[in-house]
């Protein structure tokens, strides 16, 4: 079993920045990629980027060029990195963590971008 723990939501103004983090627990030598959904109100929960065990990242289109995904092999534990938030980047996000045989979520953390 692997367990995650996000952190680092909040409200943030457009254009600004936020880092999210999410930690991994348990056993956490069977992921073979880590990454973030979101879920805005009223829409279906969306890919925002990945990063493979190698470092390969990948990213949804929206978010290319503002959002970096990162990893701290030490720590257990992957980042994201957002700057130059919209309004539009207003939901909860959600660690996620894919071993071979499953796939395992965290509780989410909520990001508010809103003047």
């Amino acid at each position: 079993q692997v367990q995650l723990v996000e952190s680092g939501g909040g409200l943030v103004q457009p254009g600004g920045s936020l880092r999210l983090s999410c930690a991994a627990s348990g056993r956490i030598f069977n992921i073979i990629v880590m990454g973030w959904y979101r879920q805005a109100p009223g829409k279906q929960r969306e890919l925002v980027a990945g990063i493979t065990s190698g470092g390969t990242t990948s990213y949804v289109d929206s978010v290319k060029g503002r959002f970096t995904i990162s990893r701290d092999n030490a720590k257990d534990t992957i980042f994201l990195q957002m700057n130059s938030l919209k309004s539009e980047d207003t939901a909860v996000y959600y660690c996620y963590a894919t071993m071979v045989d499953a796939t395992t979520w965290g509780k989410g953390t909520l990001v508010t971008v809103s003047s």
